[in-house]
């Protein structure tokens, strides 16, 4: 079960990168095939292969495992942003995501 929703999660997170499966197997330093291995469910990449397709995804391995966000990438990208507000924007950009939120 954790296999398959793993291989999925993967699978949707490269295809909305819009890169195919063998490039990002390259791209991680891996055999063409590795990643459709992965989709496929006939393997699981190590903890360290792991964190080279999280790295290679933009996303933290918290968000890769965390299917309520729909985007991770533009997740991460947004939080690093707000980490830089000082007080007053950030209390700015709470009322604005509240009122989307609604």
């Amino acid at each position: 079960m954790y296999e398959e929703e793993f291989a999925l999660r993967l699978s949707k997170l490269r295809t909305e990168k819009g890169v195919s499966a063998r490039d990002m197997s390259l791209s991680i330093g891996q055999n063409p095939g590795y990643i459709n291995n992965i989709e496929s469910g006939k393997s699981l990449p190590s903890m360290t292969a792991f964190f080279y397709i999280c790295d290679y995804l933009n996303i933290s391995p918290k968000d890769f495992f965390d299917s309520s966000i729909q985007q991770p990438e533009a997740f991460t990208e947004i939080t690093e942003n707000i980490k830089k507000l000082n007080d007053k924007e950030l209390n700015a950009l709470a009322i604005i995501i509240e009122k989307l939120a609604n």
